[in-house]
């Protein structure tokens, strides 16, 4: 049996779709599409249930997805094994992040790092979602949670600390904040699904709910755009909102939360050389970025 064709099965039954597992893997959906089909042949059955919205697994897809990601794993970690015995610098690191991390930390340590090493080529994923670094979905993860994976190598960073900001049109409108369970009397801007600001918050005495969000997106950058648009108060780093003029700190004297920042790799890539030297500068980077925040803890 083609080897390829069983990647191609792990990566449509991951992905969910074609069109994803194409833009996850770098393939084309006909030549997905082909590999499949060929596989069903080789195997006398259907693996996937085609509808418009994507596939899903038939049961004898479901006995064959467990065996084909085992091969799958242990092809990425044959691979890592070879990469971490690879001294030079010369290649691309593939980090992955969460959208604010994403979009407004990683760009200026990205950036000093493009500096001091210039053959590194790197690629950014900005998003929520818990990537696969046994897989090599990306080499590094910065983490805002500590990883739950075994087989990765963690250090924890630091913390993040988390302020609650405003405009000034809003707080012209509302009123500023005497201490932090005036939250509870404002609109607030949070996330949909995700309950990671009301833990900060409860974890500070303030019982906030749901419904005092006014405004709910599970995507952090929209979030902030609506603070910052004067719709009502956001939370975000410290290190993020002092250093945007359109918005004020409401509460500058204390942190309304802090959340831990967690740097990742696969043990085998930690070892190649570009790699190391990305998750070194990274580490200190963050470091700085923690050690210059103003709010006490």
């Amino acid at each position: 049996m083609d080897w390829s064709l069983l990647q191609s099965f792990a990566a449509v039954a991951q992905h969910g779709s074609l069109t994803a597992a194409a833009q996850a893997t770098g393939a084309t959906q006909p030549t997905l599409s082909r590999h499949i089909s060929v596989l069903e042949q080789q195997l006398g059955t259907r693996l996937f249930e085609r509808s418009k919205t994507g596939v899903t697994l038939t049961d004898p897809g479901f006995r064959l997805v467990e065996h084909a990601r085992d091969m799958a794993d242990a092809a990425h970690k044959l691979t890592m094994a070879h990469e971490g015995q690879n001294d030079g610098l010369t290649g691309t690191v593939r980090i992955t992040a969460s959208q604010i991390m994403a979009t407004y930390i990683l760009p200026d340590l990205v950036t000093a790092l493009h500096l001091k090493h210039p053959e590194i080529a790197f690629e950014i994923v900005a998003s929520d979602e818990t990537n696969n670094l046994s897989r090599r979905e990306a080499d590094i993860a910065v983490r805002m949670y500590r990883p739950t994976q075994n087989d990765v190598v963690a250090q924890h960073v630091g913390d993040m600390l988390i302020g609650a900001y405003a405009t000034p049109a809003y707080i012209q409108r509302n009123g500023g904040l005497a201490e932090p369970q005036d939250l509870l009397h404002h609109s607030l801007v949070g996330y949909d699904r995700s309950t990671q600001i009301l833990d900060g918050l409860r974890e500070r005495g303030i019982e906030a709910t749901r419904d005092h969000f006014k405004f709910r997106s599970d995507d952090q950058v929209v979030c902030w755009q609506m603070v910052r648009a004067g719709f009502g108060v956001g939370f975000n780093q410290i290190a993020i909102g002092d250093a945007d003029t359109t918005v004020i700190n409401l509460i500058p004297s204390q942190n309304v939360a802090s959340i831990p920042v967690w740097l990742t790799a696969h043990p085998e890539v930690r070892n190649t050389a570009r790699i190391r030297k990305v998750v070194d500068g990274l580490r200190d980077g963050l470091k700085s970025v923690i050690q210059m925040q103003k709010a006490d803890p």
